[in-house]
């Protein structure tokens, strides 16, 4: 079942890795929200997936009887996914907005600090 886990891993990451060394704007960020289900993924499958009891010491014990789950992972991926969801959801505003000033998605046409039709700059005040 891990291997398997890691194999999807791996598969999410190279998707992610290959979205991301586009050059449309949609494309990153969709990268971007793979990247960071791999990662939530990844701290998940490190935290072994296993069936166990609920991690809950019984009163009488100071220790647990038995094997049980660990919660860490749990929360590192529960905290996570809400913090790449805001993530995403501010890059999304952001690639609108940009996409509205300057009507396109594409990084290289982004790069040109003056628009070729505009005309020069006031030489002189």
């Amino acid at each position: 079942m891990e291997t398997a886990f890691s194999a999807l891993v791996g598969i999410f990451f190279a998707v992610a890795v290959y979205l991301l060394l586009s050059k449309h704007i949609i494309r990153i960020l969709l990268g971007t929200a793979i990247l960071s289900n791999a990662v939530n993924l990844l701290i998940f499958t490190a935290g072994r997936l296993t069936r166990e009891v609920p991690p809950i010491i019984p009163n009488h014990l100071s220790v647990p009887a038995e094997m049980i789950a660990n919660p860490l992972p749990q929360a590192l991926v529960l905290t996570a996914i809400v913090i790449s969801f805001s993530l995403f959801a501010f890059l999304l505003v952001l690639t609108y907005r940009a996409y509205q000033e300057l009507g396109t998605d594409d990084t290289e046409e982004m790069r040109v600090a003056e628009p070729v039709d505009d005309g020069l700059p006031p030489m002189g005040y």
